[in-house]
């Protein structure tokens, strides 16, 4: 097998591992942790350290510790989030979250530099277009890479099915599910919240398992290259933190990339509603805590499907046709949530309804990345190895992605948490 090539399925099952722990995690935040918030909390607290992350330690890491160790060190920030579950609390989630947001933004960093120098270096042997060969890459990558968000899902939902949580639900219940939810006031009385301490443990536990593996994988076996942190002879040696910083911020004097953050603002948005909303109030309150990992796998497996035909259709329609189906399917699954009554009886709602959403959600996330990562040339094709100016450009056009994409939840974080105030409240007057 060629070298590149094993390099590349390397990275690729490195991030399978960590990211089947923690997707599968991430969907039972809000519905494991619904107790004053915390669930919610932690996982805006994520996205804020993914926020400042995306500022500074991407170039810095890399260009101190290269791609490979760039991306161990970032995957044991996703261990020690795991282990903070252990023993959930405000002072074990929240600073585990943020320490998991910091290492979020220079691990997809480093593996998309990582890719490109692997792309480009394979080319220029192979004698092919670089741009051919990195794109190959990266389709190979995501082919593996979405596939965790089925087995993540698939552990939690087979764990948690070993031990029914719930009988009946009772029908005053119902009544507070879905759009109707109001987070605080059934928190006391929801049966299906709660699965056994040993189930929950279990589940951390093969979690954690998994992330261990996926460091241990990826130290072990992936080769470092050195393309990152080189300079070229004869000129400047890379620009410093501070002035790379600077610069990035002034891609956003450009319009058009003003108007392109906008869409990925969005994708965080929709996300944190389908993780943080969409599992607690409709497949957790209605259905119970086990149904949630086999909704989000029909998540999971139409988004996969439809990023790739999206792919393939974009050639043909472009990408405004693209946009306007995700916006119409989106919009109309929003409509549908807020005058839905969800219960159990119907079921196969729940799916649709997740499904839908990853048929939207696949335009935002393949659709997102190509206006803003083609908004400026990347790389020339043919380099033996990226270069730092190359380098720093990727991180850039990375950083306006990760940024955008983390705004949504941190700013949703205010409103849900003085939501969480004025429901507790009320229900302690009413005494409940």
């Amino acid at each position: 097998m060629d070298r590149s090539l094993r390099n590349v399925l390397v990275v690729s099952l490195g991030f399978l591992l960590l990211f089947t722990a923690y997707g599968g995690l991430q969907n039972l935040q809000s519905s494991l942790y619904s107790e004053a918030g915390l669930g919610v909390a932690a996982l805006s607290t994520l996205y804020c350290g993914m926020l400042l992350s995306s500022m500074f330690l991407p170039p810095v890491l890399i260009q101190k510790l290269g791609c490979k160790w760039t991306i161990v060190t970032s995957m044991c920030c996703y261990v020690a989030f795991s282990l903070g579950n252990f023993y959930a609390s405000w002072y074990t989630l929240v600073p585990t979250s943020v320490l998991l947001g910091l290492g979020a933004a220079p691990l997809w960093s480093a593996q998309g530099t990582y890719l490109t120098i692997m792309g480009n270096a394979h080319a220029e042997k192979a004698g092919k277009a670089g741009k051919d060969v990195v794109n190959q890459y990266f389709g190979i990558f995501f082919l593996i890479f979405q596939s965790s968000g089925v087995w993540g899902n698939l552990i939690s939902s087979l764990v948690f099915g070993q031990t029914p949580t719930h009988g009946a639900v009772p029908e005053e219940q119902l009544l507070s599910c879905g759009a109707s939810d109001c987070l605080m006031a059934t928190a006391s009385s929801n049966s299906t919240s709660h699965p056994s301490q040993e189930l929950i443990y279990t589940l951390l536990g093969i979690y954690t398992g998994s992330g261990v593996l996926a460091v241990l994988l990826t130290a072990v076996l992936l080769e470092p290259v050195k393309g990152a942190q080189r300079t070229r002879e004869g000129k400047e040696r890379a620009p410093r933190t501070w002035s790379a910083l600077l610069s990035t911020f002034k891609l956003f004097r450009d319009k058009r990339l003003r108007l392109l953050v906008l869409l990925p603002l969005y994708s965080g948005f929709e996300q944190a509603f389908l993780a943080g909303d969409y599992t607690r109030s409709y497949a957790t309150c209605a259905l119970g805590i086990q149904y949630v990992g086999y909704v989000m796998i029909c998540f999971a497996a139409v988004n996969a499907l439809c990023s790739l035909l999206y792919g393939k259709l974009a050639a043909h329609t472009g990408r405004t046709a693209l946009f306007a189906l995700g916006a119409a399917t989106h919009l109309s699954c929003i409509l549908a949530l807020l005058l839905w009554r969800p219960h159990p009886s119907q079921l196969a709602v729940f799916f649709v309804l997740s499904g839908l959403w990853g048929v939207a959600d696949a335009v935002w996330q393949t659709q997102n990345n190509g206006p803003i990562m083609t908004h400026q040339c990347v790389c020339p094709v043919g380099l033996r190895t990226v270069l730092p100016d190359e380098v720093l450009q990727v991180q850039r056009e990375r950083f306006w992605l990760l940024f955008s994409t983390s705004v949504g939840p941190v700013t949703a974080l205010p409103t849900r948490l003085s939501h969480l105030r004025s429901n507790l409240e009320n229900c302690k007057s009413s005494g409940c």
